[in-house]
């Protein structure tokens, strides 16, 4: 099993920033990729940005250049540097991590949630 902790969310005015952290902790092997998603009210859950364990990285095109996701394998933790915020952005933002068991299965889990709202 794994647990993830994440932190970070809060209230925060059109144009500024905020920082996410999502840290694994477990009986885990390895992790492959680890990533942030997001939920508005009334939407489906979308991806925001993923990293591989190699360090490459993909972006939903609205927070490209904005947000930033960036790991630390040794630590096992993911942030999510949320720069020039939107109220477009509020949404709950779930953290989600790829990763396999010590007896070789692969897994998917998620956090459970942190609430970012943007508002003036």
């Amino acid at each position: 099993q794994v647990q993830l902790v994440e932190s970070g969310g809060g209230l925060v005015q059109p144009g500024g920033s905020l920082r996410l952290s999502c840290a694994a902790s477990g009986s885990i092997f390895s992790i492959n990729a680890m990533g942030w998603y997001r939920q508005a009210p009334g939407k489906q859950r979308e991806l925001v940005a993923v990293i591989s364990s190699q360090g490459s990285t993909n972006y939903a095109d609205s927070v490209k250049g904005r947000f930033t996701i960036s790991r630390d394998s040794a630590k096992n933790t993911v942030n999510l540097q949320m720069n020039s915020l939107k109220p477009d952005d509020t949404a709950v933002y779930y953290c989600n991590v790829d990763w396999y068991r010590i007896d070789g299965r692969r897994s998917y889990s998620w956090g459970q949630g942190t609430q970012v709202t943007v508002s003036s």
